[in-house]
């Protein structure tokens, strides 16, 4: 079968161990084809020749979208619970989230897991190369408490080479999205920044400016993570600090795959005057 665009299909040199996506197949000049990939459920790139992908059967393909469904409404669920519990006397508003996704598929997802809870976020579909012109103008216009600057990434050898930037696909995106998001005249201390996405550069991405990012640990990271952590600092009362270690335990893969310095909440309760 002929690989295509828009095919979920494995690396069989891998065991098919991670679902991709087809982005786009490239032809080199000895006329040997290659497929640029990015992670159906997590956050990574990689590129593979033609002849090691396989196209992955339909019913395991929507297993694994539903193991980000399923992901999705239970995090719903919980936080809906918990607001029950909030008395009525209080009007609630949560910190507004920018979130950047490089991902076409992952910025219609996080936008509907984001209604779904109610929060006031605005969620754009642009390209990890282009983050960094695009940052500015973005907070300009919408004043977001909350910046997620995300998409895909990797290692290109992994597990050498930890601080050299040109061993990460997009991690100087990041980098640079984050240090031109200072520049904004609300400043650092009102801004809270998570930047990153599968195996990225951790520590230069925090030295930017981030409050929180991925990944200590050089691993891969679930889709639905960037999100969480924009979701726990917007519904955490403002005169709350969240530690990097709190925000791990939201996480599945816990410290490994997210990290950071920490900030306060962007919840502001509003006592009602009867």
């Amino acid at each position: 079968m002929k690989i295509q665009k828009g095919d979920i299909v494995g690396r069989k040199s891998y065991g098919k161990d991670i679902i991709f996506v087809v982005d786009r197949v490239l032809t080199m000049v000895d006329n040997t084809s290659f497929a640029i990939l990015k992670g159906m459920t997590v956050r990574i790139e990689a590129d593979a020749p033609i002849d090691d992908l396989e196209v992955i059967d339909k019913r395991i393909a929507d297993e694994n979208m539903n193991y980000v469904e399923n992901i999705i409404n239970e995090k719903v669920k919980q936080i809906k619970k918990n607001s029950r519990a909030i008395a009525q006397a209080e009007a609630i508003c949560t910190g507004r989230i920018l979130h950047l996704d490089g991902d076409r598929r992952y910025s219609e997802k996080a936008a509907r897991y984001y209604r779904k809870l109610g929060l006031n976020a605005v969620v754009k579909n642009i390209s990890e190369n282009r983050q960094p012109e695009t940052v500015l103008s973005l907070l300009r216009k919408y004043n977001p408490d909350i910046l997620v600057i995300t998409g895909h990434d990797a290692m290109i050898k992994n597990g050498r080479n930890y601080n050299n930037i040109y061993n990460y696909r997009n991690s100087r995106y990041f980098i640079n999205t984050v240090k031109e998001a200072r520049k904004w005249e609300k400043g650092s201390e009102s801004l809270v920044i998570f930047a990153g996405a599968c195996q990225s550069f951790f520590e230069a991405i925090m030295e930017a400016g981030a409050n929180f990012a991925s990944s200590p640990g050089r691993i891969l990271i679930d889709f639905v993570d960037p999100i969480i952590v924009a979701e726990k600092i917007a519904i955490t009362d403002e005169y709350i600090y969240i530690s990097g270690y709190e925000i791990a335990r939201e996480i599945k893969e816990g410290i490994r795959s997210i990290g950071g310095t920490g900030a306060k909440g962007k919840k502001k309760r509003i006592e009602k005057f009867s």
